[in-house]
């Protein structure tokens, strides 16, 4: 027979699952702006394990995030009142309890389409994102039951981040790729499109109800394009291009769905009206620039990779950049302020704040 002392503990354990589960669980999906250190647990060169990446994060040392510091996930995790950011699922700390606060699928170099990111190797792609999600969904039923797991996932919010590598590290990757020698850039939207579209129905019919959708920032105009491909200090017009004809199409996909789904399922976010307002005029949001990378070297410090070698920026906050991709920090949370209360401009069919709000209600 139990004694009380088991029996209370139990009945403790079993308060602190309920407790967690009233909070709004988090799941994230997507690449490098959004991997919070799956791929520290893979064998391939797509990391961000060693210093100065995460040299402003709470603990000063690298976890994973492609930034000095917090990326969007844990940003919108603090907004919608989670204790703590969902751990990467590939974790070794991720289970018990920990499951019930949701996790984070993302991988970096990913795409929407299986031949992105090839030179990454061994990366979690989009396909094995879902598996995964599918077998989360199976320990969180053997912790709290098939009911309450169904619930979690329902009632939770997801985030998914994927696009960008398609063009940076795949159509646009060398000179006459594979996918440029197959599709004209609008035809290859096109593709991304319907690709995407399958993708995010599967998100559907795996259980999840609310899914924010981020489109991609200004492709051309990151150190790194600017370094490469840049016209006199301007950014890439073919990228930018292809973020112009990409984004639009995403939001009247998503307005599809959600039409033929009934209800507002899918949000979008226009990333890249976000990212542009401070690459036009960096100094007013603070910066002091935006085309400078604050960690790298090179031309714009956009060339390679972020090492300890690299120029490294003494305040993060002056840059728009961390590196020659990822936004700093601060960027981050001029994001995230933009998808809790931007207007439609920013957000459609509404704000993360606002949807939260009349969920709160139902």
């Amino acid at each position: 027979m139990a004694s009380s002392a088991s029996l209370m503990v139990l009945a403790l354990l079993m308060a602190s699952i309920t407790a967690i589960a009233e909070a709004r669980a988090f799941f994230i999906f997507g690449d490098s702006l959004v991997d919070s250190g799956n791929n520290n647990y893979l064998e391939t060169t797509a990391r961000a394990d060693s210093p100065p990446y995460g040299i402003d994060y709470p603990t000063g040392r690298p976890t994973g995030r492609f930034s000095n510091g917090l990326n969007i996930p844990d940003l919108i995790g603090k907004q919608i009142g989670l204790s703590e950011s969902p751990l990467p699922y590939l974790s070794p700390d991720f289970n018990g309890k920990k499951l019930l606060l949701g996790a984070n699928f993302a991988s970096a170099g990913v795409g929407i389409l299986n031949d992105t990111g090839v030179q990454f190797v061994n990366i979690l792609r989009m396909y094995r994102q879902l598996e995964l999600f599918e077998e989360y969904k199976r320990r969180l039923s053997g912790l709290v039951g098939t009911r309450q797991a169904n619930r979690v996932v329902s009632q939770a919010l997801v985030l998914i981040t994927v696009g960008g590598n398609d063009f940076v590290n795949n159509y646009y990757l060398v000179p006459f790729s594979a996918r440029s020698r197959q599709y004209s850039l609008p035809d290859y939207v096109h593709f991304l499109i319907s690709e995407y579209r399958k993708l995010l129905m599967k998100l559907y019919k795996a259980g999840a109800r609310r899914v924010l959708v981020t489109g991609t920032g200004p492709l051309g105009c990151v150190p790194a394009e600017l370094a490469m491909r840049g016209n006199n200090g301007g950014c890439s017009q073919e990228l930018q291009r292809a973020a112009s004809l990409y984004n639009p199409q995403l939001v009247q996909m998503i307005n599809g769905l959600n039409a033929k789904l009934g209800r507002d399922v899918f949000i979008s976010a226009n990333t890249q009206k976000m990212h542009n307002d401070f690459v036009s005029d960096p100094q007013a949001f603070g910066f002091t620039t935006s085309e400078i990378a604050c960690c790298g070297q090179g031309p714009y410090n956009g060339l390679g990779l972020c090492t300890q070698l690299s120029n490294l920026c003494p305040n993060r906050d002056r840059y728009a950049f961390w590196d020659p991709f990822h936004p700093s920090e601060k960027a981050n949370k001029l994001i995230v302020g933009q998808i809790m209360t931007g207007s439609n401009e920013y957000m459609n069919p509404t704000n993360l704040s606002t949807i939260i709000a009349f969920d709160s209600k139902i």
